[in-house]
């Protein structure tokens, strides 16, 4: 009987408030957006990654009008800002970690490619396995 008001005290614990989905958007297409500056990204290059959404949208998300984004560009996000982090932790000079994409990488995910070759795939699941090859370069989770 304990355990039964033990586990109805849990249910009744306060929850914090659900999060913002558009005040995180905005913030990861901000960062998006420096990042892109960063990396020297053409504007079809930030399209493609961001998921092909139409020009109209792509001009207004970087003009910070964000609206409503859809869960495949929040994880589009989400991949490229843990991409951008984990070059900047493995490598110490910004302007190196920041031209990494651009060089060819002999390691098999990329089979002598520029990681931004497979990032512009336009698959999803590619920005997922730049990150994953980085994570696990710096003994995270691969």
């Amino acid at each position: 009987m304990q355990t039964v008001a033990l586990l109805q005290d849990k249910s009744k614990a306060k929850r914090p408030p659900p999060l913002d989905a558009g005040a995180l958007a905005g913030a990861g297409l901000r960062g998006f957006f420096g990042i892109a500056e960063k990396w020297g990204l053409a504007e079809r290059d930030c399209i493609v990654l961001l998921g092909e959404p139409s020009r109209a949208t792509y001009y207004n998300w970087k003009k910070g009008d964000v609206g409503k984004v859809g869960r495949d560009t929040i994880d589009r996000l989400s991949y490229i800002v843990g991409i951008y982090k984990a070059l900047q932790i493995l490598i110490p000079d910004e302007s190196i970690a920041d031209g990494w994409i651009r060089n060819p990488n002999d390691a098999p995910l990329f089979a002598g490619q520029a990681p931004l070759a497979l990032m512009l795939s336009g698959q999803l699941v590619d920005l997922f396995r730049v990150r994953a090859f980085l994570d696990a370069q710096r003994g995270g989770w691969g």
